[in-house]
């Protein structure tokens, strides 16, 4: 495992950063973590058409309606995430963390503590009062990150998802930022 924040760096892709080396590594780093289990929101890795439309449109969304943050260590990625607004007029006030995903080689080295808490300090300033996020049950490095941040549990939807033939608990988390 590298050293924990070692030339390690995490930067905004709102500037325009994203380029066809960033999508194909982050489609391999989501490819190798949902082919070992990992809960994103796949079941299957995501062709990397879909991975290149996701993050342009969240790199490209106006200021303050969306962060997306990569982590890089000497040109490699270590992990990314980001967090959306919510479209609903009557809900904009609020925004999701809808993905933090960290590469194997940097789990438990502080990349998804460090991407977390950027991501966070991104939505406060976008003046965001409210960040969820959701997981399933079993992930319990996430809802150790999550707490350990400040989210706060309000509500589980039971057996909500399905993956591989087992159902889920659905754990909503919350963080007021105000």
């Amino acid at each position: 495992m590298p050293p924990p924040d070692t030339a390690l760096s995490v930067r905004s892709l709102s500037d325009g950063g994203l380029d066809e080396t960033l999508i194909d590594q982050s489609t391999r780093l989501l490819g190798d973590l949902i082919t070992r289990g990992a809960a994103l929101g796949w079941l299957t890795p995501p062709p990397r058409a879909e991975v290149a439309a996701l993050l342009s449109r969240i790199a490209t969304a106006d200021e303050g309606d969306a962060a997306l943050l990569v982590a890089r260590h000497e040109g490699h990625l270590a992990g990314f995430g980001y967090w959306e607004r919510y479209a609903r007029p009557t809900i904009a006030r609020h925004a999701d963390l809808t993905l933090l995903a960290v590469g194997d080689t940097w789990q438990g080295a502080g990349v998804g503590r460090r991407l977390c808490g950027e991501l966070v300090a991104t939505a406060r300033r976008a003046g965001v009062e409210k960040l969820t996020v959701d997981f399933r049950d079993d992930n319990v490095r996430a809802q150790s990150l999550y707490e350990s941040v400040g989210f706060r549990r309000y509500g589980v939807l039971g057996d909500f998802i399905v993956a591989g033939g087992r159902r889920f608990d659905k754990m909503m988390y919350v963080l007021d930022l105000r």
